[in-house]
């Protein structure tokens, strides 16, 4: 597997033009810029944006993963993890056409691999050369690296909760199950789920029995305290002993991402490690 990073031209310009990790007053902070690797011969992309601290202090990291179907740049658009947390390094990724648990089975849209060994492991392979890639470029605290995603995206971050777990402070995915088959892989770490209760694709009822799944696994408390309310979202807390808690954000529309999740979601991380 080789990394292999590429600015576009206009990230070259702005970094001569601005200073990528300039300090002092007025400094401009980098916008997102596009970034590829070639993980087992095929070319990957990313966006992600950097901030100029990055290379002398240590940052937080959020990792967003769109949905089937969906694109960095739409992610980047939906999310605005980069908007909302500019202090943190946020990296939306690419993923590569896939065929769908529940739509496109003929795998026309990009997405992401749906358990342990599924399409060769390239999407584990694709964070692992992202994350060595940042890990050699800035100063990432490890204590508060982050991963989210909505739908395909959701549910790749429960597979990363899996697979990768002990990379993360938190999760937060969106519209997703983890797969039977691999659940047991979890260990304990802090959670926040958004589900809606009329979503037509991942049903609800589903939902609800991965969010007990995860409530049992954290060793949350069974009654919920409320944690937050934003537009159709209403958040409700629920504590662990062991410092593991669970946030469901639960609203009554489908299977869209509210708009208000992002920020609640970075509040979320936040509270995990003792930031503001």
């Amino acid at each position: 597997m080789k990394t292999k990073p590429i600015w576009t031209v206009i990230a070259v310009l702005l970094l001569v033009g601005f200073g990528w990790f300039a300090n002092g007053a007025g400094a401009a902070e980098p916008p997102l810029v596009t970034r590829e690797w070639t993980v087992d011969g095929v070319v990957r992309k990313g966006l992600v944006h950097v901030p100029a601290s990055a290379a002398t202090r240590e940052t937080p990291v959020v990792f967003a993963f769109h949905g089937h179907g969906g694109t960095m740049a739409q992610a980047a658009r939906s999310f605005g993890y980069h908007t909302l947390w500019p202090e943190a390094v946020v990296v939306y990724l690419q993923g590569l056409p896939t065929p769908g648990a529940l739509t496109d089975p003929a795998g026309k849209l990009p997405g992401w691999q749906k358990a342990p060994g599924d399409q060769g492991d390239r999407d584990l392979k694709f964070f692992d050369a992202v994350f060595a890639t940042l890990k050699k470029e800035c100063k990432v605290d490890a204590k508060r690296v982050f991963v989210t995603g909505h739908s395909n995206g959701g549910a790749f971050t429960y597979l990363l909760w899996a697979e990768r777990g002990g990379a993360f402070a938190a999760v937060a995915p969106s519209a997703a199950v983890p797969g039977l088959a691999w659940f047991k892989q979890l260990t304990a770490k802090p959670a926040l789920h958004v589900a809606g209760t009329n979503d037509e694709l991942v049903k609800y009822p589903m939902q609800e029995r991965a969010i007990a799944a995860v409530r049992k696994l954290n060793g949350c408390d069974a009654t919920g305290a409320p944690w937050a309310k934003s537009g159709p979202l209403t958040g409700t807390l629920y504590p662990s002993k062991t410092d593991t808690p669970l946030v469901t954000l639960i609203h009554p529309g489908t299977h869209t991402f509210p708009a208000e999740a992002p920020a609640l979601i970075v509040r979320f991380f936040k509270e995990q490690t003792g930031l503001k």
